[in-house]
C-alpha cells in the first residue's frame, strides 16, 4: 500500500516571557481527536511552509505572524499516512489568539506540556520546545575555582541554559565534585546540567540528565535512564543518529560540521550533508564543531536546534 503524504506546517507559539506556549485542542469529530497539538494545518498548492502558517494562524487564531523562524521537521508514520510536520517557533505576533474555528485553545507552562497528551508525531517537537538553542559544553580545567567562574560567566553573561560536563582529566570522585558544584551553580540561574559521564552516575547525583559519547550510544540497545530525565548524546553519522533514535534520545549533537583544532583529521560535514542527515532524524539536533553565536540562524534554517560549542561560550 502507498501511503498518501501529508506537509503540516505548525507553530510553536511563546508567550512574551518565553514560558509558556499556546495549545489546541483537536476536534472530536476528527482523527485523534480530543488531543492537543500545536496549531497549524496543511499546505495549500504551491504553498511554503511559512505562507501555509500565517494562512493557517490567522484563520485558526485570528492572529498575524510578526517574527518566527524554524524550530524542527518532523517525519512521522502512520498506518495510512506518511506526515511532514514543518514546525515554526513563533516569538512575535499580533491579535489575541482564540479558537476562531470553536476550538480550545490554552496557554501552558513549558514545565507541565508533559501532562497533556498528544499525538505521537508531537514528541519531537516537545522536546524541541523546552530545549534552548545554545548548548554549552564545558573544557577541561584543572582548577575548581577557575572552572566555576567561567561556568558562572557563562550562566549569567550570556544566558547559557544547557549546559554538558565534560572532564575526561579527572577521576571519578573529582568528576563528582565538580558535578556537585556545577550543579549548584546551575540550580541557582535556571539551567540544566548532563554529565558526560557514565549513566550510573545518576545514582550518586542528581543531575538533569546523561551525555553518552558516540563510544558509548553504539554499545546500547535501550535507553539507558529514566524517563524523567535527559538523555543526548554525541553522533557523527547516519548509524549513529539512527540508534540514538532507536533508544530513545531526547537530542544529539552532530559533528563535526567544520574543521577544529582539536579534531584537526576529522572530515568535516559542511552545511549541506548536516542538513541531509538531520531531516530524517527524530529527535531536536545541535551543530557541533567550530560553531559560534554568529552561526546560529544559520543552523536553524537547514534544521537544527541550535548550536552546541567549548571555545565561544567558555572565555
Amino acid at each position: 500500500m502507498i501511503k498518501r503524504r501529508v506537509h503540516v506546517a505548525a507553530a510553536a507559539i511563546f508567550s512574551d516571557d518565553g514560558n509558556e506556549v499556546l495549545l489546541a485542542r483537536r476536534p472530536s469529530t476528527v482523527d485523534q481527536g480530543g488531543l492537543w497539538e500545536f496549531p497549524g494545518g496543511k499546505l495549500a498548492p504551491y504553498e511554503t511552509g511559512f505562507e501555509a502558517l500565517r494562512r493557517e494562524l490567522h484563520e485558526e487564531l485570528g492572529i498575524s505572524i510578526e517574527r518566527a523562524q524554524p524550530l524542527i521537521r518532523v517525519h512521522h508514520e502512520y498506518s495510512d499516512k506518511h506526515i511532514l510536520l514543518d514546525v515554526w517557533q513563533v516569538h512575535g505576533f499580533s491579535g489575541e489568539p482564540y479558537g476562531r474555528e470553536g476550538q480550545a485553545v490554552r496557554w501552558v507552562k513549558l514545565g507541565e506540556l508533559f501532562n497533556y497528551p498528544f499525538p505521537a508525531a508531537n514528541l519531537p517537537i516537545l522536546r524541541a520546545v523546552m530545549l534552548p538553542t545554545e548548548y554549552l559544553i564545558t573544557a577541561e580545567e584543572e582548577d575548581d575555582g577557575a572552572f566555576l567562574d567561567k561556568l558562572q560567566r557563562a550562566l549569567v553573561e550570556d544566558g547559557v541554559r544547557l549546559v554538558q560536563l565534560r572532564a575526561k582529566s579527572l577521576d571519578e570522585a573529582a568528576y563528582l565534585a565538580r558535578a556537585e558544584q556545577a550543579l549548584q551553580l546551575c540550580r541557582e540561574h535556571g539551567a540544566r546540567l548532563l554529565l558526560n559521564a557514565e549513566p550510573e552516575m545518576l545514582a550518586h547525583i542528581d543531575a538533569d540528565g546523561v551525555h553518552l559519547t558516540s563510544e558509548r550510544l553504539m554499545t546500547l540497545e535501550r535507553r539507558p535512564i529514566a524517563e524523567g530525565k535527559w538523555l543526548s548524546a554525541s553522533t557523527h553519522d547516519e548509524g549513529q543518529l539512527a540508534r540514538a533514535g532507536r533508544i530513545g534520545c531526547d537530542f544529539v549533537t552532530l559533528s563535526p560540521l567544520r574543521t577544529t583544532p582539536s579534531h584537526p583529521d576529522a572530515a568535516p560535514l559542511g552545511w549541506h550533508d548536516f542538513q541531509q542527515l538531520v531531516e530524517p532524524a527524530a529527535m531536536p539536533v545541535f551543530a557541533l564543531g567550530g560553531m559560534t553565536r554568529h552561526d546560529a540562524n544559520h543552523a536553524r534554517a537547514v534544521g537544527a536546534q541550535g548550536i552546541a560549542s567549548i571555545r565561544d561560550f567558555w572565555r
